[in-house]
């Protein structure tokens, strides 16, 4: 039935054997759900890529490059991007610590670093990871990039044929140990040591930190004192803190003041009649004031046609 469901809307299904552990020794079949990726914003990497929803918690690249090895052969992984790996990089994006006057005149910067330099700075700045191998919530997803858009078919073909064959490939077969660390007490001793950092790798992480800020901070200084004078491809001159260096021109100042005066209008408008009972004496008003017009319509009516009845033609 669930096979069933997951084919209606759009999936495969791939069945995987986890094998016995030492705290669980019992083989089970976990499914993994399958299908080629189709994001709200496309990318260019779209047609080779394939998205994958409950992944298994303690899935790393090399166990899906060795799945995908053992569903059609080496060479067709190249990458495999997990949901907490993009929620990271969301809220890294969301929350950096650039400079305000730097993130907000960055758009501009048209000689900016590449993109290797700036990735190699910032992972300097971070400070050293606590865990050894992540772990993933249960039921995550992942997007696999894979080398063309036949590799994508093929694999889909592969999932396809295991339904007929049953032969499921094994979780973690053909991953070589020294790739992976280990899960259970290794990972928990590994996880305690790397919490406690020594003081030069702490005071090296946050010498880069500042440095790479101030770096930032002076390199936005400076490309806002060039900008101040610097028209665009449209003529315009970016206004930047520290004003500018020549008074507005008059329709300049008049379109200003216009626009000052839409506001207050706008905002004017939003804020009368907060309260219920202002809306309803003012209905009644209008429904009134539509009485009265229907009113004096009615008697202009009445007089011109007592005024037409009157009228008599000379003969």
């Amino acid at each position: 039935m669930a096979d069933k469901s997951s084919e209606d809307s759009g999936f495969s299904v791939l069945p995987i054997v986890m094998p016995p552990l030492p705290s669980y020794p019992v083989q089970t079949t976990h499914h993994v759900y399958l299908r080629r990726n189709a994001p709200k914003i496309p990318t260019p990497d779209d047609s080779r890529s394939l998205f994958l929803a409950n992944v298994p918690v303690d899935s790393t690249e090399a166990h899906f490059r060795a799945l995908f090895t053992s569903l059609v052969g080496a060479g067709r992984f190249e990458s495999i991007t997990f949901e907490r790996d993009r929620l990271a990089a969301a809220q890294h994006s969301a929350t950096s610590h650039e400079p305000g006057q730097a993130a907000r005149i960055a758009a501009h910067h048209k000689k900016r670093k590449r993109e290797d330099e700036q990735l190699r700075d910032t992972k300097a700045a971070e400070l050293p990871e606590t865990w050894a191998r992540p772990l993933h919530r249960s039921g995550s997803t992942a997007v696999a990039l894979l080398a063309d858009e036949k590799s994508v078919e093929s694999v889909l073909k592969a999932v396809r044929k295991l339904t007929k064959t049953k032969k499921y490939p094994v979780w973690g077969e053909g991953v070589k140990s020294e790739k992976v660390p280990s899960l259970g007490s290794a990972w928990l001793r590994s996880h305690n040591k790397l919490s406690y950092p020594g003081t030069d790798a702490v005071q090296a992480a946050v010498d880069a930190y500042f440095t790479l800020f101030n770096r930032r901070e002076s390199e936005a200084e400076q490309l806002a004192k060039r900008l101040r004078n610097e028209p665009d491809e449209d003529g315009f001159v970016t206004v930047t803190r520290g004003g500018r260096n020549a008074p507005a021109r008059m329709d300049e100042a008049e379109e200003a003041k216009k626009r000052m005066l839409e506001r207050a209008a706008k905002k004017r408008d939003e804020t009368q009649d907060f309260y219920r009972f202002q809306m309803r004496e003012r209905r009644k008003a209008e429904q009134a004031q539509l009485l009265r017009r229907f009113a004096d319509d009615k008697r202009k009516v009445e007089a011109m046609r007592e005024k037409r009845g009157k009228f008599r033609p000379e003969t």
